[in-house]
């Protein structure tokens, strides 16, 4: 009896929240492809840019789309961030998202998404 509680009790801590890894194209329930707008906010400096350059929408979608968002241990929240990205479809936001949080979770990326975001940010063709 004692093992089969501590078994359950086992399985509940090792299956925590029930936040798994994903992606953005496993988060995105739409096609990527009809992205017409990013914008990306850099919270360091308060600057907004923006580009509907489909080529730059779809680059940096293609370097992006795979990586792996792993569930952070720990989901309490969090103050601040770095880059806050938008997508767009025509004038509808329809994902935002952060280097580490995607709606209230909280993650880990691998590779590391902030160097993509950064390079990305500083190469837009337009600003806001």
């Amino acid at each position: 009896m004692k093992r089969t509680l501590l078994t359950m009790v086992f399985t509940i801590l090792l299956s925590g929240c029930g936040l798994e890894t994903l992606t953005i194209d496993d988060y995105y329930k739409k096609n990527l492809e009809n992205v017409s707008k990013i914008e990306v906010f850099d919270s360091s400096n308060s600057n907004s840019r923006t580009t509907t350059n489909k080529e730059e929408i779809m680059s940096f979608i293609k370097e992006i789309k795979d990586i792996k968002f792993i569930p952070d241990e720990d989901q309490s929240e969090r103050d601040g961030f770095l880059y806050s990205i938008t997508f767009y479809e025509d004038d509808k936001a329809t994902l935002q998202f952060g280097l580490n949080q995607i709606g209230d979770d909280y993650y880990n990326t691998e590779p590391d998404i902030e160097p993509i975001v950064y390079e990305f940010f500083n190469s837009m063709s337009e600003q806001d």
